[in-house]
């Protein structure tokens, strides 16, 4: 489960429009789209580039560019490729929460935590700068692409990134605790008398990932009794969720089979 991520750097080149605009889809072969496309589409480290004549204020325009590479190359390439460009600003960085519920509270947590401020996000892009730093949460998960209306609140922090970066790192399974004290330890043991556990286990982690399902604490071998003095093999999962068992089951439930034909056990018991 992933509960933190970068967003896209966001960079305005200002100067001549149009000169700068036929550089950039030149250089990096790319077309505009609408900004909040642009930033819905993007990944993490990817960069989205706005063009604007030169001012002393970072509004986006209707149009942006999504380059799938990180801000120092793009950068660099424009500075090589001899773009007509005055002015260069760089946007707040943005570090993304995944944060399923209590968002409201999360929201005055991270405030109160790095003396930060509680606003919208797109104010904060407006009125931060590039040495601060913006903390999106959204309730989606964080391997999906995620969209201006996807933050459902975002705490503007006048710090460097590098500096709360560190310090979310370390602080953010408390803040979770604090938030969601009701986790679920989760058991998942699985059988296959051909032992093809490798292959089962590379699919339950697939699945557990892709999913969101939560944190895998532990792992190894076991024993199960499926029946009175009969002993069998398992490999066993410890996983730690907020979703309840019987959704996990549910979901795990489609490994056991491939078309009609039955390949393994998959067991889920709470606690």
């Amino acid at each position: 489960m992933r509960l933190v991520r970068f967003g896209p750097s966001i960079v305005f080149l200002m100067g001549g429009v149009e000169g700068i605009k036929e550089g950039v889809r030149a250089t990096f072969g790319v077309n505009g789209v609408p900004a909040d496309e642009a930033i819905r589409r993007s990944s993490e480290f990817e960069t989205v580039l706005f063009v604007t004549p030169p001012s002393d204020s970072t509004v986006p325009p209707e149009e942006g560019f999504l380059i799938r590479r990180d801000a120092k190359v793009v950068l660099s390439e424009v500075v090589n490729g001899k773009l007509p460009i005055e002015k260069v600003e760089a946007e707040s960085t943005i570090i993304l929460l995944h944060i399923p519920e209590k968002v409201d509270e999360a929201l005055k947590l991270i405030a109160e935590r790095f003396g930060g401020k509680v606003m919208g996000q797109m104010k904060a892009l407006s009125v931060g700068e590039a040495r601060d730093t913006i903390i999106g949460v959204t309730k989606k998960k964080l391997n999906s692409p995620i969209g201006p209306e996807d933050i459902e609140g975002a705490v503007l922090v006048r710090r460097y990134f590098l500096d709360v970066y560190r310090e979310l790192l370390i602080d953010l399974p408390v803040m979770l605790f604090k938030l969601l004290p009701e986790w679920n330890e989760l058991t998942i043991k699985v059988y296959d008398t051909e032992k093809r556990y490798e292959e089962h286990i590379e699919r339950l982690m697939m699945v557990i990932e892709d999913l969101d399902l939560g944190f895998i604490v532990g792992e190894g071998w076991d024993w199960d009794y499926p029946r009175p003095f009969m002993r069998v093999p398992v490999y066993k999962l410890k996983l730690l969720t907020w979703e309840k068992p019987e959704r996990v089951k549910f979901l795990l439930k489609g490994l056991e089979y491939r078309g009609y034909k039955r390949l393994c056990d998959i067991d889920v018991f709470a606690g």
